[in-house]
């Protein structure tokens, strides 16, 4: 991801807006969102999937910024990916996202897609990105590490809604509302999985869209645990996700002290910085929070 990242858009908040919803795919591209995720997938019905598609492409042609508009098609395991991409990828979106994805040669597949309609439609081959849904399905539990070198790859993140439905989970929480063992076991494959292929881990929705308290709450404990970005259903839950993945100054200044004091000793493989003995991978926290807003 490295090598692309400074083409990339950010990557803090992703929205989610229904493909046959004009309306709702207006608001998310005029948002504060990093990503506007346009959802050919779940949020539309069967009969209207083929009238989405037209409209996703025309949303798309009509944006400002189409690198940051991106575009949920159907599972590759269906029978409706080859047409949502007939359909978008000439409009140029910045971004694939790909469902029940089940190991790095869906991503294979779909990048050969891809390239064969980006070619057609004279575009750069290569340039729309993808990430991959990867906890879906209990086969993709078992691949979440085989992600590495995946062409186009730049995102991986986690579902629970689909993983609940083809497990006859009856819940996904326990009384306290968090996540029960496999749930949390497939964020952190999520996570593990990413991390291992260089790409930014980002955490699934938080459905409960009118409690923007949790939604904040949650959104900071996972980036403190390593995630780069979220889901959203609703634009209501785009800056409250903005603001926990966006590195406060005294973050950005705690990590500037510490790597001015590896400089002051070059060398050392570890320094005393405030009462506390600070190490290599201390270093390398900071220096990757300050690559995360451009600083390095």
């Amino acid at each position: 991801m490295t090598d692309t990242a400074a083409t990339l858009p950010r990557m803090r908040s992703w929205l989610f807006a229904p493909g046959d919803s004009d309306k709702k795919m207006g608001k998310a591209i005029a948002s504060d969102a990093d990503i506007a995720l346009l959802d050919l997938e779940d949020s539309v019905t069967p009969e209207n999937k083929a009238s989405a598609r037209q409209q996703v492409a025309a949303a798309i042609a009509g944006a400002p910024d189409r690198s940051r508009v991106w575009v949920r098609v159907n599972p590759l395991s269906g029978e409706w990916t080859e047409a949502d991409l007939d359909a978008v990828v000439a409009a140029n979106p910045g971004g694939i996202f790909l469902p029940k994805s089940e190991g790095g040669h869906d991503v294979e597949r779909l990048d050969t897609m891809l390239s064969a309609r980006e070619a057609a439609a004279g575009l750069e081959v290569g340039a729309i990105k993808v990430a991959a849904l990867v906890t879906e399905t209990a086969a993709a539990m078992f691949t979440t590490g085989t992600y590495d070198g995946a062409p186009r790859l730049v995102a991986m993140s986690w579902g629970a809604e689909d993983l609940s439905s083809e497990l006859g989970a009856r819940q996904q929480r326990g009384p306290d509302s968090e996540y029960t063992h496999v749930y949390e076991m497939a964020r952190s494959l999520c996570l593990l999985g990413a991390v291992k292929a260089g790409v930014a881990p980002i955490e699934t929705v938080h459905p409960e869209f009118r409690d923007l308290d949790k939604l904040a709450s949650r959104a900071r404990s996972v980036r403190a645990q390593g995630f780069r970005g979220m889901l959203a259903i609703h634009p209501a839950q785009v800056a409250p996700i903005n603001e926990a993945f966006t590195p406060s100054a005294e973050e950005l200044d705690h990590a500037r002290a510490v790597i001015q004091a590896f400089a002051d000793n070059p060398g050392a493989g570890a320094v005393s910085m405030d009462g506390n003995m600070l190490d290599r991978p201390h270093l390398a926290l900071a220096q990757r929070l300050l690559a995360e807003v451009g600083q390095v």
